[in-house]
């Protein structure tokens, strides 16, 4: 079973596992195809990060998140007039490495060495080079995304050409056609994906970043690699549950459901307001960690694991006011992201996870190569004392979290959302929704979502629900001193969230959100 926000990419995944393929090359072909056919969302150009599980084994994942140019600097950015905060777009946007391909390469290894992967890379690309060169049909979401971030986009260097049919979004339900794409994927197949970083295309990329305006040479794509992690682990009262270590906010995602854990939400109305305000309280909780503490782990004073001990969790939900709202500051920003899951005949699963930050990340496109260049380093802050301080070859606070659940009675499950401060929150919502109110996996990510802070599409801070919420929820939360606004019955603010689990007798369930263009794929 396969789940991804675009129903192309969850049908080229379950393509590959009936071939015979396992979820490791089953979910490369479907990054490789949502990178095509959901351009807005993410690209090849950006970050990854895998959670991948073995029946048997320990849960392992892969960091494929690219650190700053060694050039880029606060001088550097000081030299260009910039000293406030470094802009959204442009080629000072795109100032870090992009490592969703060696996040590829690394699991395609795995695969082949551990796994007995034998499926080549032209058959795993071949969906996705297809659409690139033949095209696909533009979907609301792609139209209305480049409308709305049109005006901070257009004039960027290379995207009028990409991304726009005379001057303006293409229309819902034409063809939409990347040749250029779909030859760095033909090339990528051919030649390995370690031509990314120390190859041919290598040197393209390197040009065209330096014709943009880009802190990025040569030497930063040849240093880079991905790197294999122990990931983060927090003892529930049903099971284990995994995500990803910093740089990612992977360690909020598992304090919410440690601290409801603690408060015992289960016992609650899974649609009362009483249930939503402690999901709103564990993520004031978690946040206040994150933005005391996680960055590049290079740069960590403290064991991120560490705060998801038992004593630790309890001191945090004794924090919590069951009638009272806490105070609450501002969020992260903005996601632009995919993230997606599969499982496998063998039970062998992956949570996933792939994004180049903003809606078309820099809007930087590179001339030769076709690909949109992330702004993940737009996270950093020009300020010396910051947390998140920019520093020649430093990694950047990432939002992305993939999650795992392993179940005591057996099960495992893999889940997860994009969009900004969204992740953790949509994380905390179907988790519990499944796991604590035994929802099934559609009904857990279809109900109606909140969200605390901003995400993709939103900048204010205030506490959203969708209006499908009964009014009367609504109004005790704003009695509880949450700001709350109201938006539509199926917001896409709220992140395309989406989950698979498989029983311990082999059986399969997974949920695909609506709010999204994705869907379910199974055999």
């Amino acid at each position: 079973m396969a789940v991804a926000p675009h129903a192309l990419a969850a049908q080229a995944a379950l393509a590959v596992l009936r071939e015979g393929g396992n979820a490791i090359e089953a979910m490369i072909a479907a990054a490789a195809n949502i990178a095509v056919v959901y351009p807005h969302m993410n690209s090849i150009g950006g970050d990854a990060f895998w959670l991948v599980h073995v029946p048997g084994q320990a849960p392992r994942a892969i960091d494929a998140c690219g650190a700053a140019a060694a050039a880029a600097s606060i001088p550097w950015y000081a030299e260009r007039g910039i000293s406030q905060s470094i802009p959204f777009r442009g080629g000072v946007a795109a100032s870090t490495v992009a490592g969703t391909i060696s996040g590829w390469q690394a699991a395609y290894e795995f695969s082949s060495k551990e796994l007995g992967g034998k499926l080549p890379l032209t058959r795993l690309f071949a969906d996705a080079i297809h659409y690139a060169e033949n095209g696909i049909a533009v979907t609301r979401s792609q139209n209305a995304t480049t409308a709305a971030k049109l005006a901070g986009l257009k004039g960027v260097h290379g995207f009028d050409a990409t991304y726009l049919v005379d001057g303006a979004p293409p229309a819902i339900g034409s063809l939409f056609l990347q040749p250029r794409l779909g030859s760095t994927l033909r090339q990528l197949a051919q030649a390995g994906l370690d031509d990314f970083y120390r190859g041919e295309l290598a040197a393209s990329l390197a040009r065209d970043l330096a014709a943009a305006g880009s802190p990025l040479a040569l030497p930063d794509l040849r240093e880079h690699q991905a790197q294999w992690r122990t990931p983060l682990a927090l003892k529930h009262s049903l099971g284990r549950l995994y995500n990803m270590t910093p740089p990612t906010q992977g360690l909020v995602s598992l304090l919410i459901l440690g601290i409801l854990d603690v408060l015992e939400v289960g016992k609650l109305d899974p649609a009362g307001a009483d249930y939503v305000h402690l999901c709103v309280e564990a993520t004031k909780q978690a946040f206040a960690i994150r933005d005391r503490c996680i960055t590049d782990p290079a740069y960590m004073t403290v064991d991120a694991q560490s705060f998801l001990e038992p004593e630790h969790v309890r001191a945090l939900a004794a924090n919590i006011d069951r009638r009272r709202a806490a105070p609450w500051g501002a969020g992260k920003g903005p996601g632009d992201t995919v993230w997606m899951g599969v499982i496998d005949a063998e039970g062998r699963a992956v949570t996933f996870i792939q994004s180049t930050y903003h809606e078309y990340g820099s809007g930087v496109v590179l001339k030769d190569s076709g690909i949109v260049w992330q702004n993940r380093g737009c996270s950093f802050s020009l300020d010396e004392r910051a947390l998140n301080a920019l520093r020649p070859m430093r990694k950047p606070f990432h939002t992305l979290n993939p999650a795992l659940a392993l179940f005591d009675d057996g099960r495992s499950m893999v889940y997860g959302n994009m969009g900004g401060d969204g992740q953790p929150q949509s994380q905390s919502a179907v988790f519990t929704r499944y796991a604590c109110f035994g929802m099934n996996p559609q009904a857990a990510v279809s109900a109606p979502r909140w969200l605390l802070g901003r995400t993709w599409g939103q900048v204010s801070d205030t506490l959203k629900l969708e209006a499908r919420f009964p009014s009367g929820v609504i109004e005790q939360l704003r009695r509880y001193g949450h700001e709350v606004d109201v938006l539509q019955d199926w917001d896409e603010t709220m992140g395309h969230a989406g989950a698979v689990v498989r029983h311990a007798n082999g059986v399969l369930e997974g949920g695909a959100d609506p709010r999204s263009d994705g869907s379910v794929a199974a055999f």
